[in-house]
């Protein structure tokens, strides 16, 4: 069996758990890392090729993005152009539309092609919710995300002129309403409150209740644990009151990779263009014969 060759790109949080489920995956086989400094290669990636080109990786098939949100549609275009099937985990909800419509155009001219938002919400997430309106097509949906750290928000907030360290930590509030606690470090001349609005005015932020903290050390307070709770009240055909929940605990970045080689696998069945998770069969995602498959899930 050829095995599917696939790139980390960005070798953060998510870069690390990606390569975790790339290794314990059977169908694949590490084409190589891509990082900014090259140049310094922890023990763990030795033995694999480390460059800051994805131009530099032989026969790659499949490139896994694990950049921050606002760097993936520059990645993927620079990996699609070169015929390169991508996959991300880009979770800035009002935005996936616009990119979706801008990569599947990069997508049908190279034959290749893109699944974005593919981590668990926006991503598995996003399949519960499509499959709970299908049981009930009308009715009202409500996601709770945490308690827990945010990743996306967590980086939008370290990308903020005067943060030298953060975390973004999500409470729910009920009804699918949450609460930021921001914990940042501050640099050195930088005024407290100025980078606190800066922070709340960003689009991550700027529709929830916001609450900025200056604190010593980010690291103290690190934990990688979320969760969601999603529920659906509904009607299915003329019956009222169908009540559907789902739950969840997880280690974030650890889901969020193992989703993303999910879905990379995914994308070698599909035709050249850009989808988002609810667009593409489930049983894509999953290693095996269709045949055995469908004996022991159906």
């Amino acid at each position: 069996m050829k095995k599917i060759r696939a790139a980390i790109v960005g070798y953060g949080n998510i870069g690390k758990y990606v390569l975790e489920a790339l290794q314990a995956a059977p169908d694949f086989e590490v084409a190589g890392i891509v990082r900014r400094n090259a140049s310094e290669i922890p023990e763990e990636l030795k033995s694999y090729v480390v460059t800051d080109k994805i131009e530099s990786l032989k026969d790659v098939d499949v490139a896994i993005l694990c950049t921050p949100t606002r760097k993936v549609e520059e990645n993927a275009v620079k990996a699609l152009a070169l015929g390169i099937n991508t996959v991300d985990s880009f979770d800035i909800h009002t935005q996936i539309w616009e990119l979706k419509s801008s990569l599947d155009e990069v997508a049908k001219k190279n034959n290749s092609v893109s699944i974005i938002s593919a981590g668990w919400d926006p991503g598995s997430d996003s399949i519960v919710r499509a499959l709970l309106q299908a049981c009930a097509p009308k009715g009202i949906s409500y996601t709770n995300f945490g308690p827990g750290m945010s990743m996306g928000h967590t980086v939008a907030v370290k990308a903020i002129d005067g943060v030298k360290a953060a975390l973004s930590m999500t409470i729910p509030l009920g009804t699918g309403i949450h609460r930021r606690m921001v914990y940042i470090e501050l640099k050195d001349g930088y005024k407290f409150e100025e980078v606190a609005q800066n922070i709340k005015n960003d689009d991550y932020f700027k529709n929830d209740e916001t609450h900025v903290m200056q604190v010593e050390n980010v690291d103290d307070l690190l934990d990688m644990g979320h969760g969601v709770h999603m529920t659906r009240k509904g009607v299915s055909g003329k019956t009222q009151n169908q009540l559907f929940e789902f739950n969840m605990q997880i280690n974030n970045p650890a889901l969020t990779g193992q989703v993303l080689v999910a879905v990379a696998r995914a994308s070698m069945l599909q035709k050249p263009g850009c989808y988002t998770m609810i667009e593409i069969p489930v049983i894509d995602m999953l290693y095996g014969d269709k045949e055995t498959l469908i004996r022991h899930l159906v």
